[in-house]
């Protein structure tokens, strides 16, 4: 797929601009209470990874990784470009990040998403690499906009 995925930084100005889309729709599909997207700062603090994905050296999408606790990480800030998506970019980074989670040594990761039409395709991208629903984790409540998955390694 020649997709080449690596750590990289938030800050980059083409990701800026991909993270700028991703906040836009999050925001825009979610109610403010209920939207969890981390701004660029977010991501570049302690305890975070984040991760590009490049083809031919031009950004086509983002994922980040968030330390809960020494077995438990949070899969944060998952966009594709709209371009490339269905083009299995998603996949890879989940995959990814799944593999750079077990090499770390953590036992289980898990991610809050939307309920609502703008997110199926995340949840089913999520339910196929085998994330199961369960309930919310660390200081996230339940609600009707909100989604909690996770996977054990």
């Amino acid at each position: 797929m020649d997709l080449e995925i690596a750590v990289d930084d938030p800050r980059a100005d083409d990701v800026r601009a991909l993270l700028s889309t991703h906040l836009s729709f999050s925001r825009a599909s979610s109610p403010p209470e209920f939207s969890f997207a981390l701004e660029v700062d977010e991501l570049t603090e302690p305890g975070v990874t984040f991760f590009s994905a490049r083809r031919r050296g031009a950004l086509v999408g983002v994922a980040a990784l968030k330390r809960l606790d020494e077995d438990h990480v949070e899969l944060k800030s998952m966009h594709t470009r709209e371009d490339e998506r269905g083009q299995g970019v998603g996949r890879a980074l989940v995959d990814h990040l799944l593999d750079h989670a077990r090499r770390e040594g953590y036992r289980r990761v898990s991610l809050e998403t939307g309920t609502t039409d703008e997110f199926l395709a995340a949840r089913t991208l999520y339910g196929r690499a085998g994330f199961a629903p369960c309930p919310p984790f660390g200081d996230y409540r339940a609600s009707d906009f909100n989604t909690f998955m996770t996977i054990l390694l």
